[in-house]
């Protein structure tokens, strides 16, 4: 009887006799000790990689999954993977490096992995991971550090809720007596209690620092900022003064602005909500809400407020929603959101989140130099963490314009054709950490609105027409039709 043999396997007995044939003839290669191969074109660390779970269940069956290894649930950076088990001899291959140690056998919370393996239950693992460190010369320790244990519970709490670390230092308490790990159990309690806000242990990362300091903040958001902070800083974008100012600028920054949102009115119907105070019956908050961002676009001294530290980033975004919303009641205008809010398969920054988010994320807005530069960052700050009920993309741009607008820069404007280009850009930055597409994008809107003559309404409208600025996103994609620079038109 043939038997077969998997792209990775462990000899023993039975296949000692077919694997010494196999191996001469060239047939399978070897890894390791006991560990071999068919595969003869791929190299030994990437075989590894693939089969590691299954080399240990192989070399160490009935083993616990420990230390670091079971709340990063994979081998460590330096391929170290740590359990414990009866065997004690270390075993090494290319990439991998599995390391037996004595402990206690699995425990009932423990769970069953990979058929023959088991995986720590989090209570064991946060308990064995707050033992004395050992340090490993030139390899990662055994366990983590305080400081991660810390971020770690930190993103637990704030993906799960409280319930989730109450659960956690329960289970902890009971099982801490079966691994003689009462010690390490009264540090963990101390550190939850701490981010719960009913103890006052000592706590070293800034993360949860954040928490007992009653400002939270989105880590994964501050890597965004980062990332476009850093594109944006080595950037250079000409000056593009403003040349053609004029009442009309507000009110299509107003119009384009809110039909990005939804709230599409005619040309002529916006005209008369802002120019003769005509409230559609059928659609007063609508026309509230174009009234508002037109008020707040047109005011030349709220454009040219900017925050220069982070109370006055909170104060002015307030005062400006409060402003924009006034008509709607609902979405509580002013005030931060209570309720997690989302955008297709966007989830924004959770709600106790949003404070501590948006002042952690000032810090890197501080450091820009250039107006463009400055306003491209407000913009999907305020953006990304979404801090209100609604509204959120109006006052994102009305941020973004009054950095522009302080210094006597042209405003950015996204017409109707151009919000697919500019949703597309946000999304690529929020999703694939990509700061360059809105970047462009928005250098591209700058030039376009700083191009346009908006001392006359219908001078404008004809300008804007004429370069498709009017059209459906979606639909002047099926013809062809993009936005066009009013020099290649005029």
């Amino acid at each position: 009887m043939t038997i077969f043999l998997p792209e990775v396997f462990v000899s023993n007995k039975e296949l000692a006799s077919r694997v010494s044939k196999d191996l001469k003839k060239g047939r399978i290669r070897k890894l390791g000790s006991k560990v071999y191969t068919t595969n003869l074109t791929e190299s030994d660390e990437l075989l590894v990689k693939r089969h590691a779970w299954f080399i240990v269940k192989e070399l160490f069956p009935g083993s616990v999954i420990v230390d670091r290894t079971a709340l990063e649930h994979r081998p460590a950076r330096d391929g170290s993977i740590f359990i414990v088990s009866k065997k004690k001899k270390a075993v090494f291959l290319p990439g991998l490096s599995i390391h037996p140690r004595r402990g206690a056998g699995p425990l009932e919370e423990d769970k069953p992995f990979m058929e023959t393996l088991y995986l720590s239950c989090p209570a064991r693992a946060y308990l064995e991971n707050l033992c004395p460190r050992r340090m490993r010369k030139g390899n990662v320790s055994r366990t983590l550090s305080r400081q991660e244990i810390e971020e770690r519970l930190e993103m637990l709490l704030q993906g799960a809720g409280t319930e989730v670390l109450q659960k956690l230092r329960d289970e902890a308490k009971k099982i801490a007596p079966l691994l003689r790990l009462e010690k390490e159990y009264k540090i963990l309690d101390g550190l939850i209690g701490a981010l719960l806000g009913t103890r006052n242990a000592p706590l070293i990362s800034s993360l949860a620092v954040a928490r007992r300091q009653g400002l939270p903040y989105d880590p994964k958001r501050l890597d965004l900022f980062q990332k476009l902070y850093e594109s944006l800083a080595i950037i250079s974008t000409p000056d593009r003064w403003i040349q053609h100012s004029g009442s009309s600028l507000p009110f299509f920054e107003a119009y384009f602005s809110n039909f990005i949102e939804g709230t599409e009115f005619q040309i002529e119907e916006a005209a008369e909500i802002i120019f003769q105070g005509k409230i559609p019956k059928n659609r007063p908050k609508d026309a509230h809400d174009i009234l508002g961002t037109y008020q707040l676009t047109s005011d030349a001294i709220e454009m040219k407020k900017c925050p220069k530290n982070d109370d006055e980033l909170i104060a002015i975004l307030k005062h400006r929603h409060a402003f924009l919303m006034q008509a709607r009641p609902e979405v509580r205008p002013g005030e931060f959101k209570t309720v997690l809010n989302q955008a297709g398969s966007t989830l924004f920054v959770a709600p106790d989140l949003v404070e501590g988010t948006l002042r952690k994320g000032f810090q890197w807005f501080q450091g820009l130099n250039t107006p463009f530069q400055r306003a491209v960052y407000m913009m999907f700050l305020i953006a990304e963490v979404h801090p209100f009920a609604d509204g959120n993309g109006r006052c994102a741009r009305i941020m973004m314009n009054a950095e522009l607008v302080t210094a006597d820069q042209a405003r950015i404007i996204i017409p109707t054709i151009f919000r697919n280009n500019y949703l597309s850009a946000l999304k690529a930055l929020t999703h694939q950490a990509r700061p360059d597409a809105l970047i462009r994008s928005l250098d591209f809107a700058q030039k376009y609105t700083s191009l346009i003559d908006w001392s006359d309404l219908k001078k404008a409208q004809g300008m804007l027409l004429a370069t498709h600025a009017f059209e459906d996103s979606n639909t002047a994609e099926l013809v062809g039709h993009r936005l066009v620079l009013p020099t290649l038109v005029f």
